[in-house]
């Protein structure tokens, strides 16, 4: 998990997307965000938000956060260090475009 981390700070899992780049962002989630948002953004890790289904802005408004420091998660403060405004879009995007559905106990 560290190795990725460190990975992701130097910028190798990095590539640059434009906004609204549904592909890259979903690249990006799978390499960034996947050990512990899970694949589809349902967590995998205790502690760890569900990001699927979430609001687009409120997404925004974290990731901006952690970026800026504004909201601590020692994990969290290296990944959004990396992103761009776009990175933050696209995964914004992206996990708020997820459909969760829940089914009621019988």
């Amino acid at each position: 998990m560290l190795s990725l981390l460190l990975a992701a700070v130097s910028g190798s899992l990095l590539e640059p997307a434009l906004a609204g780049d549904a592909p890259a962002a979903r690249t990006m989630a799978r390499s960034l965000c996947q050990n512990c948002h899970g694949e589809d953004g349902v967590a995998v890790v205790p502690g760890a938000a569900n990001l699927s289904g979430q609001q687009k802005e409120y997404l925004r408004q974290q990731l901006h956060a952690y970026r800026s420091g504004g909201r601590r998660d020692a994990q969290m403060n290296i990944v959004a260090k990396t992103l761009t405004d776009a990175d933050i879009e696209n995964l914004a995007d992206w996990y708020s475009s997820i459909k969760i559905t829940v089914e009621m106990p019988k």
